[in-house]
């Protein structure tokens, strides 16, 4: 492992308000040291790591940030406009909006290996970043949201993530990484000291490639979009049925391959859908929800009644280790 990115063996665990704090105070001065009068575009999904990443940075710099908020096509129902209210709107950040569904999408189109659909995305993320970047005068800083996670799993090869390991040099933008050094539960804490909605310093971890890695295989819009739906009418149930914020993690998954099944008397070959809700500390391991039975069958009868082109609804029982939280 690179030692720059060594968590360091004597830094406490961040637990408590007072420690987020201290984290805060030095981070803010070690940004200032860092940007100057420079300026950073950041990498804004909405989910707590850039989240947080954004609040360290208007705190340090200002309006010296701009979040750039890329809808990929490849996001849960209704978040773009979330991230527009939350930020725009309550935050007043300095947020630009990028549409680059049909960019990202003809991209990954044929793209079946899981590998080749994290590079593809991360490449596209960068260039648009950089084209944003020209339309903005002296960018000379990249915020990301990487966590330590995100380093351990890179390094040991588990998975490559598209925002560890750096950008091609001719971008010239030098990274900015204020929370690299900390777990999930870590960025929580300092999340709620730096006064963000409990909404989103509580919102499940998502996955840089977004719904990419859920729609297992190559991504069809017709098949991404029975992810998305599937995982909304999810995260509707679990909200009504107290299981928000009691469950680490929650999702659908629709694989590459269809299912013989039987609607209105006639033979339909449809996809399953695959329920995933794990419990976790960091994410380096996973135990299983045990939802109760009853809520199981709602949300499979939901979803096969209100999701287009899905005839089956299956739970994964499959802890971490041996499986992995998402499936690609």
């Amino acid at each position: 492992m690179n030692m720059n990115n060594r968590r360091p063996d004597d830094m406490q665990r961040i637990n408590t308000p007072q420690l987020a704090q201290a984290f805060i105070d030095e981070q803010i001065k070690e940004l200032r040291a860092q940007i100057g009068n420079g300026k950073v575009l950041l990498a804004l999904s909405g989910g707590v790591d850039s989240s947080v990443v954004a609040a360290l940075l208007i705190r340090a710099v200002g309006k010296q940030l701009t979040c750039v908020h890329v809808n990929h096509g490849l996001l849960r129902k209704g978040e773009p406009e979330q991230v527009i209210d939350v930020f725009r709107h309550q935050m007043n950040a300095n947020l630009v909006y990028v549409d680059a569904v049909d960019r990202f999408l003809n991209k990954l189109a044929g793209v079946k290996d899981p590998e080749e659909k994290r590079k593809i995305i991360g490449k596209e993320f960068i260039d648009v970043f950089a084209e944003e970047a020209k339309k903005l005068d002296g960018i000379k800083f990249l915020g990301q949201g990487t966590i330590y996670p995100d380093i351990l799993e890179s390094d040991a090869g588990v998975k490559a993530h598209h925002n560890v390991g750096g950008l091609p040099a001719e971008l010239n933008f030098e990274l900015v990484e204020p929370v690299k050094f900390l777990y999930k539960d870590e960025v929580r804490v300092v999340g709620k000291q730096l006064g963000l909605p409990d909404g989103m310093v509580y919102r499940q971890p998502f996955p840089g490639p977004g719904l990419g890695v859920r729609c297992v295989g190559a991504i069809t819009r017709d098949r991404l979009e029975a992810v998305r739906e599937s995982d909304a009418i999810l995260r509707e149930e679990f909200a009504k049925n107290g299981l928000e914020g009691k469950v680490w993690q929650y999702f659908t998954i629709v694989p590459d391959f269809k299912t013989t099944g039987i609607k209105d008397g006639k033979r339909t070959f449809e996809w399953p859908v695959v329920l995933r809700a794990v419990n976790s500390v960091d994410a380096t391991a996973a135990t299983i929800e045990q939802i109760p039975y009853e809520l199981l069958a709602h949300i499979t009868d939901r979803i096969l009644k209100e999701v287009k082109g899905v005839n089956r609804v299956l739970y994964d029982l499959s802890p971490k280790p041996v499986a992995t939280i998402e499936w690609e």
